[in-house]
């Protein structure tokens, strides 16, 4: 345990004893001063911090200081009315330097003081606490959203992003508790209200009955003790109330108080020099100290005056830098390295998409970004990197465009009042709108306005509002292309996520047995075909069983998907079903002939006129199972699998090849056609 952690409980403790064990006048003296210096201390802490969240163990503070006074209140109470009104020197001084010869005008200067500490400093403290506790807690939503957006466009990163929640939680949790210790420093003034009358009154009665002192003496010696301890009670609590109102109501700034103050007040001259002028005028009017008045007139006119020239003294010198600046900014060579980076993802926009982005104006589509990328490591398993929004004034007012390090891959329009209606062939009638293309899936669609929504849906119609649809192309284009956005980056941090539960494992395939660069290029095949690579676990064990025998990615990418069976099934057919198109055993036989070693792994070398074949013989039984309604996909034997995908992979790049060891024992398969030469 630290000694910080102890010295805390032992204070504490200590303070608890106050209430309870009586003090000598000598020792009350020593913790009254200790006291007063501690509220000095507090109050120049708060002066001098740039922001609320510097102190934020104010209220924590706040507490034990309050509760050291009131132990502090009870000892000085035992003594005055125990010890015949004699509460040691620090009582006596304060309350002989307040009352002085006249105890009537010293008891109303007393009274004046406390009423100042209640009505004024702690009531409005405890206001502006309440009021700033609300406003903060009904920020956050949208401070939250803020860094969402923040994280989405890249301006930040994820490190960044939690250090601001993390913050925007903190500031919550003090303005919360600075709300319910204020209501600390409202008890504690009514406190030593009633604590005073309770001097006063049992001094007298003690005085008068129990004591030798006639009347007017005991009322001069224990009011003179109650004032002095009010006195040492209340100007620590002036200071701490005073410190509470300046730390709630102390705005995030670069700079201390001090500093803030003098350059947003005393910094204008022509204010200034119109004060000047205004006091020269004030000094004309009969009665008024003209004297006065005129050195204070002159006193801010010639600070203006100064102010003014010291201001266009500064703005011809920066004029003179940025010059200097500008031209030995020239005579450098150009730094283009900025200009190298290319983002991995970038959705761009024209202004007429500008309402669904921005989140002032009821647009979401930051918000569905950042879901895209939580469905796609949900789906994929894969970090999808920041998708960088931009605007583009060049594109058309409702054109997007989807960019793939750097490079457009896709696109598409929408209206923002408008919603699109699908029909997914069951709708029954004609809608009237403007006709267009989801881009998504190429399907035929209908801009429709928004108050015909409900009709289209009556017909039968699907409807999209604007930011479904670029939400959803979206997330095809960085389906199609995963296996591109996945590099070594973000492989390694995939590795090192699973290292946490799994370091055996990590460990044993890289670095020893694989290179990340192996490793990638394995993911990326399966990405490329629509496998998950969620599963990580599976993955490494398959490369590390299969890791002495080859390195070829081809080969290891179908050990591979055939231990992720399970996943494969569940995707391709889940109730147990599937309807494919087979190959032909002799086309087989002749792809596997026709398989050439190289350097860089194997390939098909047929012929034009059998590849002509192939692809009007798939061509055929693809479109049969379309017009069924159904999605095609070709089962063939485990050693053909990948050499066929790399066959078709030009005329039909998003076709689905499984082989039969990729498909779990049970499955029922029903051919709706075979593939021929």
């Amino acid at each position: 345990m630290k000694l910080s952690d102890v010295s805390i409980a032992i204070a504490i403790l200590v303070i608890i004893l106050l209430i309870v064990l009586p003090l000598a006048p000598f020792l009350l003296d020593v913790l009254l001063v200790i006291n007063i210096s501690l509220s000095v201390l507090i109050m120049l802490v708060t002066l001098y911090a740039k922001s609320a969240m510097q102190f934020s163990t104010f209220p924590s503070v706040l507490l034990i200081v309050t509760l050291f006074r009131l132990a502090l209140n009870i000892s000085s109470t035992r003594l005055i009315l125990g010890n015949n009104g004699d509460a040691g020197n620090v009582i006596h001084t304060f309350g002989s330097f307040v009352i002085g010869d006249n105890l009537v005008v010293g008891l109303v200067l007393f009274l004046i003081i406390i009423v100042i500490q209640f009505i004024v400093i702690t009531k409005g403290s405890e206001r502006v606490a309440e009021v700033g506790a609300r406003f903060t807690l009904d920020a956050m939503p949208g401070k939250q959203m803020a860094i969402d957006a923040d994280l989405n466009a890249g301006i930040i990163d994820e490190g960044q992003a939690k250090q601001r929640r993390t913050g925007i939680q903190k500031e919550a949790d003090f303005y919360g508790a600075m709300d319910g210790a204020s209501k600390f420093v409202k008890g504690d003034a009514i406190v030593s209200i009633i604590i005073i009358a309770v001097n006063i009154v049992g001094g007298i009665i003690i005085g008068s009955t129990q004591g030798n002192m006639d009347f007017s003496q005991v009322i001069e010696v224990y009011t003179r003790a109650t004032v002095g301890d009010g006195l040492v009670a209340q100007i620590p609590a002036l200071l701490i109330s005073t410190s509470t109102g300046i730390l709630v109501t102390r705005a995030e700034t670069e700079s201390t108080m001090g500093r803030d103050i003098t350059t947003q007040v005393f910094t204008h001259p022509m204010v200034m020099m119109i004060l000047g002028g205004m006091l020269a005028l004030f000094s004309l009017i009969p009665g008024l100290p003209t004297l006065t008045i005129l050195l204070l007139a002159a006193l801010f006119g010639t600070l203006g005056y100064m102010q003014h020239r010291a201001a266009a003294r500064a703005v011809r010198t920066e004029e003179e830098d940025v010059t200097q600046a500008l031209a030995e900014e020239k005579r450098k060579p150009e730094n283009v390295m900025s200009l190298l980076h290319v983002d991995p993802i970038e959705l761009e926009f024209g202004y007429g998409i500008l309402p669904l982005v921005d989140a002032s104006q009821g647009g979401d589509l930051l918000d569905r970004v950042v879901m895209i990328r939580r469905q796609c490591a949900m789906e994929l398993g894969i970090i999808v990197p920041v998708i960088r929004l931009r605007d583009n004034i060049q594109l058309g007012t409702n054109r997007y465009v989807i960019k793939i390090k750097g490079v457009e891959v896709s696109g598409g329009e929408v209206i923002a009042d408008h919603v699109m209606a699908l029909n997914a062939g069951n709708a029954t009638g004609e809608l009237t709108g403007i006709e267009t293309v989801e881009p998504a899936f190429g399907l035929p669609a209908v801009w429709i306005g928004e108050s015909e929504r409900e009709h289209a849906e009556a017909l039968g119609y699907n409807t999209i509002d604007p930011p479904s649809v670029i939400a959803t192309h979206l997330t095809e284009i960085i389906k199609r292309y995963g296996h591109e956005l996945i590099g070594r980056q973000q492989v390694q941090a995939l590795l090192d996520n699973l290292r946490s539960t799994q370091a055996a494992l990590v460990d044993e395939v890289t670095p020893k047995m694989f290179t990340l660069g192996e490793i990638q290029k394995v993911l990326a095949n399966l990405l490329k075909e629509g496998v998950s690579i969620r599963d990580m676990v599976t993955i490494l064990e398959t490369l590390g069983d299969y890791g002495r025998l080859t390195h070829d990615p081809e080969m290891l990418t179908e050990y591979v998907r055939q231990n992720l069976k399970r996943s494969i099934t569940r995707q391709f057919a889940a109730d147990k079903k599937i309807r494919v198109v087979s190959l032909d055993a002799e086309l087989e036989q002749t792809i596997l002939d026709h398989v050439r070693q190289s350097d860089h792994g194997s390939f098909v070398a047929l012929e034009p006129d059998v590849l002509k074949k192939i692809f009007t013989s798939l061509k055929r039984a693809i479109g049969r199972m379309a017009d069924l309604g159904r999605v095609p996909v070709v089962l063939t034997s485990p050693m053909v699998r990948r050499h066929f995908k790399h066959v078709t992979e030009q005329m039909a790049p998003d076709l689905t090849v499984l082989s039969f060891n990729e498909l779990e024992p049970g499955v029922e398969i029903t051919s709706d056609g075979v593939v021929s030469t």
